[in-house]
């Protein structure tokens, strides 16, 4: 999960439960539980848009392997949208990863790395056209996350929680998803439903 300054923090936090909350469930069971943790340009505290600072475990140089990257929004990715060396990161890691992932604007940072061209996107109601404006790039405006090849993008903030629960189903299994949806008790409407 990336870090970076004025990050929202429901888009990190809400995906964080869901995951931590699978990979709980499954050492609980005996599996081999996946294993989450956050990314940042440097070590230093990263102050999200609310107020909250968080520490990252490890900086673009030093983290293990991925198989997911998960980039979440916030007005910070107005500024990070110019960070070259960030996006030079992101469209490197993107490339071996199994998942790429967005919450909010997140999906502004997959577009200018290169990850999100000419794909269909999910992100923030209140920057749908703005986004549509750049183009290379069709916004998907009637669904909470939106699936274009390995490329996983949702709407805005609490989105991230519905497209993380997914995401557990296709990791794993619907049935498991089912069960990290009743342990962290979210109840939304319609509750996980997806077979595929």
């Amino acid at each position: 999960m990336l870090l970076f300054d004025g990050v929202e923090e429901l888009d990190v936090v809400g995906p964080w439960e869901v995951f931590t909350a699978s990979a709980l469930l499954l050492d609980e069971a005996g599996l081999e539980p996946d294993t989450v943790v956050t990314v940042a340009e440097d070590s230093g505290p990263v102050s999200c848009a609310k107020g909250m600072r968080v520490l990252p475990d490890h900086t673009l140089d030093d983290h293990p392997p991925l198989d997911m990257v998960l980039v979440p929004g916030g007005r910070g990715t107005r500024e990070q949208v110019d960070n070259a060396d960030l996006l030079a990161w992101l469209a490197a890691v993107g490339l071996d990863a199994r998942w790429v992932t967005s919450v909010c604007t997140g999906s502004l940072l997959l577009w200018a790395s290169g990850l999100a061209r000419h794909k269909r996107v999910a992100t923030h109601w209140r920057f749908e056209d703005e986004f549509a404006r750049k183009g290379d790039v069709r916004i998907v405006r009637d669904a909470r996350w939106v699936r274009h090849g390995k490329v996983v993008t949702s709407q805005g903030v609490s989105a991230g929680i519905d497209m993380a629960l997914w995401l557990v189903g296709q990791i794993h299994d619907p049935a498991h998803a089912r069960a990290t949806q009743r342990y962290i008790q979210y109840d939304p409407a319609p509750p996980y439903a997806a077979e595929v």
